[in-house]
């Protein structure tokens, strides 16, 4: 392998990459990379990912439908969070009587 071609392409693949992280969208490969998986990576690695054939860049679309179920899915585990967290207090019932008790 040509390593000087190799840094090249990554470059040329770093160049087109707006912003410093990017989206990408994976591609089916011949060692059994699975398509369409989305992730968020720097734009290093981005290029990288490019210039070896394993992902491309997603669109806005898919892009924005990434975020937002990335959103979705925090809000998701916070509200989950916080209802792991709730404390119950366990009283006596025969503390809930208002009444005073009579003395005999």
């Amino acid at each position: 392998m040509d390593l000087r071609a190799y840094y090249e392409k990554v470059r040329a693949a770093a160049g087109t990459i707006a912003g410093v992280d990017a989206v990408m969208v994976s591609v089916a490969t011949p060692e059994g990379g699975k398509a369409g998986v989305k992730t968020e990576v720097p734009r290093e690695i981005a290029a990288r990912l490019m210039a070896d054939g394993r992902a491309r860049v997603a669109t806005d679309e898919e892009a924005e439908e990434f975020h937002n179920v990335n959103v979705l899915a925090k809000a998701k585990h916070e509200q989950d969070e916080a209802a792991r967290r709730i404390q119950v207090m366990v009283i006596p019932s025969h503390g809930l009587d208002s009444r005073p008790k009579a003395r005999n």
